[in-house]
């Protein structure tokens, strides 16, 4: 073979400002695909409640009592009627109707489960999306009676006191009276005024579904 000369190639290197500019370049660019990620997961909480508290208002009037500001879950533990512990915030992700009696649950009381309960049947489908939730605020037992009836319930026996700090009645109004309505993120944000057993025939619990149901649109993307 003949000797020929070995041909080399010489590669420029990079300016150091070109290398700085392009790693400011991906920075930037790292940064913005951040932001939007962020900004398409927020998205779909924030438009709900922009529909349901901006855009709804000015065209029909709820039946609930809209709560301003917010009050979230308090971190307390609760307790099951058989005694076990049970953080109150674990309520998150559902909707939750929530009604607060005595253990004892006289007739209003009674009246306010059957209707949680059938608020929830009558969603249908989205019925999933909703939990109804009795709170008991005294340490008399459950009756053996309701046991039955209360078996698709939530019933948690909470403190009083505590219970007082998160949830709260319209003046002149027990803290037994109205049904109370807590969003997926665990924020009582709706009160229901009391209604009689005569009354649920005469519109107010079609009133009460028709709330929960423009929240349930409202949040559908949740």
């Amino acid at each position: 073979l003949l000797d020929e000369p070995l041909g080399l190639t010489v590669h420029s290197l990079p300016l150091p400002q070109e290398a700085v500019a392009t790693d400011a370049r991906r920075t930037n660019v790292g940064r913005l695909k951040m932001l939007l990620v962020l900004a398409v997961c927020a998205a779909p909480v924030i438009a709900s409640y922009f529909t349901y508290y901006v855009i709804h208002p000015q065209t029909a009037h709820s039946y609930g009592e809209l709560i301003q500001p917010q009050r979230p879950l308090p971190a307390v533990t609760a307790t099951t009627p058989d005694g076990k512990p049970v953080p109150l915030t674990s309520l998150r992700g559902q909707w939750l109707l929530v009604s607060v009696a005595g253990g004892a649950c006289d007739a209003a009381c009674e009246h306010k489960l059957y209707l949680q309960r059938q608020l929830r049947e009558s969603l249908g489908k989205e019925k999933e999306r909703v939990d109804w939730v009795w709170l008991i605020d005294d340490m008399q037992p459950v009756r053996a009676q309701l046991q039955p009836a209360l078996a698709r319930a939530i019933v948690l026996r909470v403190d009083a006191a505590q219970l007082a700090q998160w949830l709260q009645a319209a003046p002149g109004q027990s803290l037994h009276d109205p049904i109370y309505v807590v969003d997926p993120q665990g924020n009582w944000m709706m009160r229901f005024p009391p209604t009689a057993p005569r009354e649920v025939d005469t519109g107010a619990a079609k009133n009460m579904k028709r709330d929960i149901e423009r929240l349930l649109r409202a949040s559908a993307s949740w």
